[in-house]
């Protein structure tokens, strides 16, 4: 634990059961050199029970980082962790995607300077969801093709995230038509670069705010690279009642500003003016 290399930030709301899955997924890791910030944004009590559990069981630190529901908050609650980050760089996922063994050394061994890197996840269905445990994460079955199409997984091309070699990955990074974004479900960037451009913008709420910072940071000249076949997660279902129309258009018309006037820094991020 003294030999921290990485921080990784993963966001949650009121996903217990979720969160747990996800936790015993960095328990799981080929590289255990990483704290683990939990960006918390209002959950009840019963999500700080869980990590003073679990923080007794895993072998990484976990610093929770909380502040009271006032709605959709994520951005405010992601500049929070970021700032209590003891790393220089730093992995961004969610506290419903798994990440497979290899996901922190992935991320850690392909960082380079100038570039942030893109993943993705692989969307399963509730009832795959529900039905991995521990056993499943650490025995990698939840990632095994076979095993989720037979507890519900239905084929897709989508399914090579999850078969691919280290070659036909390799390929698969470079002709996919998926842009390499900043992806907050599976993104790692220097944590300089983050605050360059003053982390997220705090007047976002669902909709593409992740986006629009990777959009800040290519202004600023931060390229991204395409990894979305190496570091493979998968994403647990759930409802998304946070989903609105009006959040998602405000979010447009701030990206579209960010775009089109070249935008590197945001006011209402990590530091206000």
């Amino acid at each position: 634990m003294n030999n921290i290399k990485v921080s990784v930030i993963i966001s949650t709301y009121n996903s217990v059961n979720w969160l747990e899955k996800v936790i015993w997924g960095y328990n799981n890791q080929s590289f255990s050199d990483f704290e683990m910030i939990i960006a918390d944004d209002g959950s009840s009590s019963e999500t700080l029970d869980l990590i003073e559990v679990l923080s007794k069981k895993v072998t990484f630190p976990i610093n929770h980082i909380w502040h009271e529901d006032n709605g959709f908050q994520k951005s405010k609650i992601l500049n929070k962790a970021i700032l209590a980050c003891k790393t220089d760089y730093i992995i961004m996922s969610d506290g419903d995607c798994i990440p497979r063994n290899d996901f922190v050394e992935i991320h850690f061994t392909n960082k380079r300077k100038g570039y942030f890197l893109s993943g993705g996840y692989h969307m399963l269905p509730m009832y795959t969801s529900s039905v991995i445990t521990k056993k499943e994460i650490e025995n990698g079955q939840c990632f095994d093709l076979k095993w989720l199409k037979s507890n519900g997984l239905k084929s897709s091309f989508k399914n090579l995230k999850l078969t691919a070699n280290r070659k036909l990955a390799k390929f698969l990074n470079l002709v996919t038509p998926t842009n390499a974004s900043w992806n907050g479900h599976n993104v790692s960037g220097w944590k300089e670069n983050i605050k360059a451009v003053n982390g997220f913008d705090e007047r976002m709420q669902y909709g593409g705010q992740d986006r629009e910072l990777g959009e800040r940071l290519m202004n600023f000249g931060i390229k991204g690279l395409q990894i979305r076949y190496f570091a493979i997660c998968v994403h647990l279902d759930h409802p998304r009642g946070y989903k609105t129309k009006e959040s998602i258009n405000r979010n447009l018309k701030i990206r579209s500003l960010t775009k089109t006037e070249k935008r590197v820094w945001t006011a209402f991020g990590i530091k206000k003016s």
